[in-house]
């Protein structure tokens, strides 16, 4: 009955990184622009709305390269935050990129470089809310 106490665990750890991952796109996307969006009618309801509608486009684009990854971190049982930190950056840059990096040479004042900066910090924060939730345990279900 653990594996599947373990495997809705995992389910819902990645719906809720990925709303947290939601929530710091929107954020860091949306605040050089705050002032002139909330002059125009931008409140918590929209913008809750949006969050909303990120988390779950992420979580179609990014189900399969992360369940690759859940699977490798629950087989080995790694259970640190780093991993889980740095695993969600790589997977949040390969997503934007592309697993060549291409278009990573350019302006470093344009704006897709803020965008990505920002995507990257969506998924640290990500990955972190998934270790919070179920990767501290990561391979406990192995015993």
């Amino acid at each position: 009955m653990t594996i599947v106490a373990r495997i809705f665990l995992v389910i819902f750890a990645y719906f809720l990184a990925c709303t947290a991952a939601s929530a710091i796109l929107t954020i860091g996307t949306l605040t050089p622009e705050w002032d002139d969006l909330v002059a125009a009618g931008f409140n918590s309801t929209a913008a809750w709305i949006v969050i909303l509608v990120g988390a779950s486009a992420i979580a179609a684009i990014a189900m399969v390269p992360s369940l690759l990854l859940i699977a490798l971190t629950e087989g080995f049982g790694w259970r640190s935050i780093l991993v889980y930190g740095v695993l969600g950056a790589g997977l949040a840059l390969a997503l934007s990129y592309g697993l060549d990096f291409a278009g990573y040479v350019g302006d470093p004042d344009s704006f897709l470089v803020r965008e990505r900066e920002v995507l990257a910090a969506s998924g640290i924060v990500g990955g972190f809310v998934y270790w919070l939730i179920a990767g501290r345990a990561a391979g406990s279900w192995q015993r």
